[in-house]
């Protein structure tokens, strides 16, 4: 991973409620995976969300830290029971520490598929750049 961006981790579960067969997470949530590809331009972050929608999607850049929290829809329909959930909670958040490198002005992010693309551009003295060498 590269220098420009470090993770910080979210809760685990804190019991479950028997009568509906579903963990309850009070304040607790999923750590989506996330890829981190860094260019010449900046870098670009992909997280896994499943079933979330961009009304759930809440996404906060503070400082040097950068936010990712949202809520999957994905339910049972009427009728069926599930005989296997791997994704049970459908709260999810990701908090990462911002390279000063970095311009967090100029974020821009696309959900599709459930799959989140976020673009954070280098700022402008952090991007390389070609020195002219004038003869005397």
């Amino acid at each position: 991973m590269s220098n420009d961006i470090q993770t910080r981790s979210a809760g685990a579960p804190e019991s479950t409620d028997a009568k509906q067969q579903t963990p309850r997470y009070g304040n607790a949530a999923l750590t989506p995976p996330v890829d981190v590809v860094e260019d010449e331009g900046g870098i670009t972050l992909y997280a896994d969300l499943p079933g979330v929608s961009r009304e759930n999607l809440n996404l906060h850049v503070e400082a040097e830290t950068l936010t990712i929290e949202a809520e999957s829809n994905l339910t049972v329909p009427d009728g069926l029971k599930t005989s296997h959930t791997e994704v049970g909670l459908g709260r999810f958040r990701r908090v990462f520490t911002l390279s000063k490198e970095l311009d967090t002005e100029k974020v821009s992010a696309e959900l599709a598929q459930g799959v989140l693309k976020l673009r954070i551009p280098k700022a402008e003295h952090a991007k390389p750049r070609r020195i002219d060498v004038k003869v005397a």
